[in-house]
């Protein structure tokens, strides 16, 4: 069983004798160094997977009994182990790792004998190299890093064939917070994960399973497991581990005896919560970025390049299908004066004033956009000239009775002159804008504050 523990543990992960010869090498430490397990167990040719040079690793140092050489060699990114008593933890970058070298956090713990005896080390590896080299924002909670059952920072238990839990690591009570005196010898594991009885992902391994099963309880959220055989991974949300809840990403494998017989499976955890809320904040970031790359910043419309690539659109859809398409152009009447006269930033606030008047008379169809300036455009889809006149009409009555506070206490109105015009065959967007335009500025030429119809 340990070797099957050993072998199915995800995280790449290799043990020694006290002659420092390698007796574990699991499939996990085959991927990541390209070394096969047959040809380095029973050698003490380990570093050669890590280091160009020969030197000793932390599980060589445990074994020897070397705490100023772990020290030394670690430095402050090394500590005692929070869960293996006599164990080590730490972070560190090995150059002979892939093409470039890669940073791991690897722990190493103590094999003890039935009498206490010192008899070796395992030693486990988590790649962390993106996390270090993007300087991310936040740290796991708790490093993660396989080791066999209780010598493991991985929250990790074992059930056997019978489905009763044998093994439930500290790593695991922490995760969960449950104790392993609670589960150790029931069947009662599905308590730390969910309020009533179900299955958990090992409880199906041992059933054996098939996707379909898988499927029903974890639907899109689990997969089958590139590395070990019959096993699945998951992801999933907790809600009741810690004050809020936490995302954790779980493996369940088989555990078989010599004759390829279930006798049991393993279940190892890894919160992942930091690395959901990062990604969360990646989409939020990238849905900023677009709303900001779409949209005027003073008044909230959206922006020309918006407007003309829209126009376009819709301009081939009412040309497609023969529907009605309407575009109101209107521009602020007098601006530069009230600039001049109240300064830009009442002139902002004109702006954003006339922003919200249009916004308030569209229908859930149109789209508002800020042209340039003091000059605004708004496309209407499915609706006639006569019904975009009206709504003209609103804008400007609307714009025209707000009352524009200064901070002396005096107050002004202002005012907008609108074109409206209609799509017609052969329109490209330049002509349906020019349109728009010219009846916009025939109304600043009668007197401003109007609606202008330009019939196509």
């Amino acid at each position: 069983m340990l070797d099957a523990i050993v072998a199915c543990n995800p995280l790449p992960t290799f043990a020694i004798d006290l002659a420092h010869r390698v007796i574990h090498w699991n499939p996990a430490c085959e991927q990541l160094t390209g070394i096969a397990a047959a040809a380095i167990i029973g050698t003490r040719d380990h570093w050669q997977a890590f280091y160009r040079d020969r030197r000793p690793l932390m599980a060589d140092l445990l074994v020897d009994q070397d705490h100023a050489a772990i020290e030394r060699y670690y430095g402050g990114e090394c500590r005692p182990s929070r869960l293996v008593e006599g164990g080590y933890e730490a972070e560190a970058f090995l150059p002979g790792v892939g093409s470039r070298g890669r940073w791991f956090y690897f722990t190493v713990a103590p094999l003890l004998d039935t009498e206490g005896k010192l008899i070796g080390a395992i030693e486990s590896l988590q790649d962390v190299t993106i996390r270090r080299r993007a300087e991310s924002a936040q740290r796991a909670n708790e490093a993660l890093l396989a080791q066999i059952i209780d010598g493991s920072s991985v929250p990790t238990f074992v059930l056997d064939q019978n489905h009763r839990v044998t093994h439930w690591n500290r790593a695991c009570e922490v995760l969960t917070g449950m104790s392993a005196t609670e589960v150790l010898g029931t069947d009662q594991q599905w308590k730390a994960f969910y309020a009533s009885p179900r299955p958990v992902m090992a409880d199906l391994i041992i059933d054996g399973a098939q996707e379909s099963m898988a499927q029903l309880y974890y639907d899109d959220k689990y997969r089958t497991s590139a590395l070990i055989e019959g096993a699945f991974e998951a992801e999933d949300f907790f809600p009741a581990f810690g004050e809020s809840g936490r995302w954790v990403y779980f493996t369940a494998a088989p555990l078989r005896d010599q004759h390829g017989e279930t006798i049991g499976a393993i279940e190892t955890l890894q919160d992942i919560t930091e690395a959901k809320r990062s990604e969360e904040m990646l989409r939020e970031s990238e849905r900023q970025y677009r709303h900001l790359s779409q949209t005027d910043s003073l008044t909230g419309l959206y922006n020309s390049r918006q407007f003309f690539e829209r126009t376009r659109r819709e301009i081939e859809r009412a040309t497609r299908y023969r529907r009605p398409l309407a575009l109101l152009a209107m521009d602020a009447d007098d601006f530069k004066r009230i600039n001049d006269t109240h300064g830009h930033l009442e002139g902002d606030r004109v702006l954003q004033k006339l922003a919200s008047a249009i916004r308030d008379c569209l229908r859930r169809t149109d789209s508002a956009y800020r042209y340039g300036g003091e000059e605004f455009m708004v496309l209407m889809p499915e609706s006639s000239i006569e019904a975009a006149a009206l709504v003209a009409e609103r804008i400007r009555s609307s714009f025209a009775d707000m009352q524009h506070e200064l901070p002396d206490g005096a107050s002004f109105h202002a005012s907008v002159s609108i074109g409206v015009t209609s799509h017609v065959a052969g329109d490209s967007p330049d002509s349906l804008i020019k349109r728009a335009d010219l009846a916009m500025y025939r109304g600043k030429r009668r007197g401003k504050n109007c609606v202008v119809v330009a019939e196509a």
